[in-house]
């Protein structure tokens, strides 16, 4: 699998979907849902200052205009636009486990249900890496377990269950290990580069940022599940988890005759068996005396 390849198309579709599907909660969503949302953006893409203010102008249009221009349809199909990275994901899936593709009319379901739990961790993320107010000796154990959680249960989601449970976990627990530690350095190198970005490129640098920071984003994430898939086929590793592969499909038997043999059944001579040789029959009964 090309990890470069897959995780650049990985940033794109998530840059794509997430900021059409941003634009229905701002239009739609009530004040503490939008809240959540610019909060857990300017923790993740380090935004301050200028670039704060013009997210926050974004997520909060000025009248009702706006939502009753847009409409009902228009965030329907929206939302449906914005499942082109669950699709993305699963397909990354798919290749790591080497697996066909699942059938498209199911898989519709699962990428909505997968869209909808990604809002809602979006808006509960601020809170939950501050420890809900208890601060960050309690905020980044809860990040770690939530993020192991969610990546657990999204590759066994897009994978349709095809894949048990035990084996998605190494993956899961290194996504938690990715995620942390990619938010670290961009607690530390992203104010800068935003800042540097908007300054010299102006409302355009955000962009340029936050889809470079998406790319290492998740070129650790697909590092992370690839390797989690070689550590499930460990053999100690497998036999505490269990198998790691699916069930393969039955093979019809082969009826190739074997070198040498001759026909079960048949008409002739040979299928009544071997001939006697002259001379050891029985006597005949009728023998002419002498």
């Amino acid at each position: 699998m090309n990890l470069l390849d897959s995780s650049t198309r990985l940033a794109a579709q998530a840059f794509l979907s997430a900021l059409p599907a941003l634009f229905v909660v701002a239009v739609f969503a009530p004040a503490s849902l939008k809240h959540g949302i610019v909060s857990s953006m300017q923790e993740q893409l380090g935004l301050k200052g200028i670039s704060s203010d013009q997210i926050k102008q974004l997520m909060a249009p000025k009248s009702d205009d706006v939502a009753q221009g847009f409409g009902v349809f228009g965030a329907l199909v929206t939302l449906l636009s914005a499942t082109a990275l669950s699709r993305a994901l699963q397909r990354v899936f798919e290749r790591c486990w080497e697996l066909p593709k699942a059938r498209g009319r199911v898989a519709v379901g699962r990428w909505l249900l997968w869209l909808g739990v990604w809002l809602i961790v979006m808006v509960f993320q601020h809170p939950l890496h501050d420890g809900f107010g208890a601060g960050r000796w309690l905020g980044l154990p809860l990040t770690f377990v939530a993020t192991t959680a969610l990546w657990w249960w999204t590759q066994h989601l897009l994978l349709a269950g095809r894949i048990p449970w035990g084996p998605l976990l190494p993956g899961a627990v290194l996504c938690g290990v990715a995620v942390l530690g990619v938010g670290a350095v961009a607690e530390v190198y992203l104010p800068r580069a935003v800042s540097e970005s908007v300054t010299r490129f102006g409302p355009y640098g955000v962009v340029f940022t936050a889809l470079s920071w998406l790319i290492v984003l998740f070129t650790a994430l697909t590092v992370a599940v690839t390797l989690g898939r070689v550590i499930a086929q460990e053999p100690e590793v497998s036999r505490r988890l269990g198998s790691a592969e699916p069930e393969p499909e039955p093979e019809p038997a082969a009826t190739a005759p074997e070198t040498g043999a001759g026909p079960a059944t048949g008409a002739g001579p040979l299928a009544a068996g071997p001939a006697e040789p002259p001379g050891n029959g029985p006597e005949p009964e009728d023998r002419p005396g002498t």
